[in-house]
């Protein structure tokens, strides 16, 4: 019989937590079970061992960071759009490292977090239909979106920038500025 109060939810949502605190590579079952109180076979009846675990965090992550970046790029429109976007992924990654490091799992296909990571994609690609951008290209153009946001967002929560001038914010506003006119030009300069 499971433990009273322990549910499937609770336990991944407490695993988010902890990947905030310690680092995501930190979060395992046992020492889910160690901040709960209980022996961790008790927490196998709620996550599926380590990888349930890791699917369920990035699940959780992948739907509260696209209900951020939804919310951020509604009613907007061309470079607006796409630096809410943008700026949506950043923030979430600054305030919630471990979750945000979950988003960036691969994931199975079978995986419970596939319909989640899907959801970005369909919103980087309505931020594209303020682009002139021929649909041909769009695949391109999302992974270019994804690559830059998350290469940026990665180097800088890891701390890459912290040692030298001038503040990552800087570089961040003429990157999304760059990202922007590629997108703008991409249609006419594509071969």
């Amino acid at each position: 019989m499971p433990r009273a109060g322990l549910t499937s939810e609770r336990v991944v949502r407490a695993g988010a937590e902890l990947a905030d605190e310690v680092g995501l590579e930190a979060v395992t079952v046992s020492a889910l079970a160690r901040a709960f109180g209980v022996r961790t076979a008790s927490l196998y009846s709620h996550v599926d061992g380590a990888t349930g675990l890791q699917e369920g965090i990035a699940r959780l992550a992948l739907d509260e960071l696209a209900d951020l970046a939804g919310e951020a790029v509604a009613g907007r429109s061309g470079k607006d759009a796409l630096v809410a976007l943008a700026s949506a992924y950043r923030d979430y990654a600054g305030r919630h490292p471990g979750r945000y490091a979950a988003t960036r799992l691969r994931l199975a296909a079978d995986s419970v977090a596939v319909p989640a990571a899907r959801r970005h994609a369909t919103l980087t690609r309505s931020v594209l239909r303020g682009y002139p951008l021929d649909e041909a290209y769009a695949v391109h153009a999302v992974r270019l979106i994804g690559s830059v946001v998350h290469g940026f967002t990665a180097l800088e929560v890891g701390g890459s920038f912290e040692h030298s001038a001038p503040a990552s914010e800087e570089s961040w506003a003429r990157i999304l500025d760059a990202l922007d006119l590629t997108l703008r030009q991409w249609s006419s300069s594509a071969s």
